[in-house]
């Protein structure tokens, strides 16, 4: 394994901005001595774009004119005839960056297009925020309440390429398994987490609890609330940071906060993250298994004490909901090629298309660590951190308000070991379908649900689809794999 040097310097401390408004954003950016703002957005696949301006043009005047841009330049958005696209930054995302040597004030914006002055309908957060607003109107509940659970690997080494005559990846961890037998002429001082054995050891087997705290604190210092970190089940740094829950779009902000804070404080310290869902072969993949329940008026909708697993007809509904539409809503909660190399049998993958108290093989868990009525959630088990938090927590949303409305009731809870049952019991359980093309099928069949109120377009839809076909599932299809030389080189 190659030495890597770290840098010494430690993360810059930050204080959140104001969320009240854009003169007191100002205000504050100024009394903390910030000299940049920079603007941020979603682009349709999930990924932040962003550009910057001197903090002397934060002007109140910006947050409602907006700030001009090139959308035929992003992904998934605009033709270059029609380029012309405006940002509205929001003041109440404001945040001092935690990973930036210039004292940086962030603000995430939405999409507007200029001419009509209307907000965007292919901008993600657009989607979850008509998503809130159906919600209310659907007179369900008047909140959501949701909690990602976002794994990643923290590695030393990352090389990969593919080309017409070679194509490979290489992955190097200082806590790798596979390094207990290295020899680079520095001594092995081994104490590493053997596969699928890293949750909990403490340190040396953790090598990366300090790392980690480091990143928890960078979050806290850009407004975020963590409520644990540690060591996932994966050997090589899987890790989890958990954030406290919020609202759908508070939290899908906070998802793309963590990425971001997560990627630059691990490489300010010479680590590379990684939010793909399955980087190693023969360990556990890396998921976001979101917990989510309504609210109305104060009350949890999803509690009842006589119910299974202490939850309501409203909460079975909603995973009723939540279940029929499971492989149409992957085609948004689960949306890479390698998202179904995770989702396979073992590795607590939650490939179950059933619900169940505390078993983790299960598409839909319900957590049992309290009886408290404000706890009682469901966790929707089968995405992952690879998916633009937007468009997946408003088409949860959707499809569990469709169970709701619709009294859709699930599949009967299995609390045995899925994978020890029966052959005539097994047969009824129904499984996450095998490839990204098999759930764009299912999203292109299955998207009625998620059109009600307007919040999905059906234009954002198609073109959600004939991205990921066009960009990743036929590329994928074109090139030779490195094991089908292991299995067909001789034939």
């Amino acid at each position: 394994m190659p030495t890597i040097t770290r840098p010494t310097r430690k993360p810059r401390v930050a204080v959140p901005a104001s969320t009240t408004g854009p003169e007191e954003v100002i205000r504050k950016a100024r009394d903390a001595g910030v000299q940049v703002v920079d603007v941020r957005f979603t682009d349709l696949p999930g990924q932040w774009q962003h550009f910057s301006i001197p903090v002397r043009e934060l002007k109140e005047e910006i947050f409602s004119e907006g700030l001009g841009f090139d959308g035929s330049s992003i992904r998934g958005f605009q033709a270059i005839h029609e380029s012309d696209m405006l940002l509205m930054p929001d003041a109440t995302s404001a945040f001092v960056d935690p990973c930036l040597r210039v004292p940086t004030l962030a603000v995430i914006c939405d999409i507007a297009d200029p001419v009509t002055g209307q907000r965007y309908s292919r901008d993600p957060r657009f989607v979850a925020r008509k998503a809130e607003e159906y919600l209310v109107k659907s007179s369900v509940a008047t909140t959501s309440y949701w909690g990602p659970e976002a794994e990643f690997y923290i590695f030393n080494s990352v090389r990969f390429d593919q080309n017409a005559h070679e194509g490979y990846y290489h992955i190097d961890s200082e806590e790798g398994i596979w390094n207990s037998g290295q020899n680079g002429g520095q001594p092995n001082l081994a104490h590493r987490p053997r596969h699928k054995e890293g949750y909990f050891p403490v340190p040396p087997i953790d090598k990366q609890q300090d790392l980690r705290s480091r990143i928890m604190l960078a979050l806290e210092a850009a407004g975020i609330n963590v409520e644990v970190h540690h060591h996932e089940v994966g050997t090589a740094g899987q890790t989890e940071i958990d954030m406290r829950f919020g609202t759908l779009v508070r939290m899908a902000d906070q998802i793309m906060m963590y990425k971001y804070i997560v990627k630059n404080v691990a490489y300010e310290n010479g680590y590379t993250v990684t939010f793909m869902p399955k980087p190693l072969f023969g360990d556990n993949g890396s998921g976001m298994h979101v917990h989510q329940s309504l609210w109305k008026n104060g009350t949890n909708l999803f509690f009842d004490e006589k119910g299974y697993g202490l939850l309501s007809d409203t909460a079975r509904f909603y995973i009723g909901g939540l279940i029929k539409h499971a492989p149409a809503l992957l085609g948004f909660a689960a949306p890479t090629t390698n998202s179904y190399r995770r989702l396979v049998p073992g590795y607590e993958a939650p490939i179950n298309l059933i619900y169940s108290q505390r078993n983790r093989s299960a598409v839909c868990r319900i957590p049992m660590y309290s009886k408290n009525p404000k706890a009682k959630r469901i966790e929707f088990r089968a995405p992952d951190p690879s998916a633009n938090p937007y468009l997946t927590f408003a088409a949860l949303l959707m499809a569990g308000l469709d169970g709701v409305k619709n009294r859709i009731e699930p599949p009967a809870p299995i609390d045995k070991d899925l994978y020890e049952l029966e052959p005539q019991d097994r047969k009824k359980v129904k499984n996450t379908p095998g490839s990204l093309g098999e759930v764009l099928d299912a999203l292109e069949a299955d998207n009625r649900f998620l059109l009600e109120g307007g919040v999905f377009t059906q234009d954002l839809v198609d073109n959600w689809i004939g991205y990921k076909r066009e960009k990743e599932v036929k590329p994928m299809a074109l090139r030779p794999h490195p094991y089908e030389f292991f299995l067909y080189y001789d034939t």
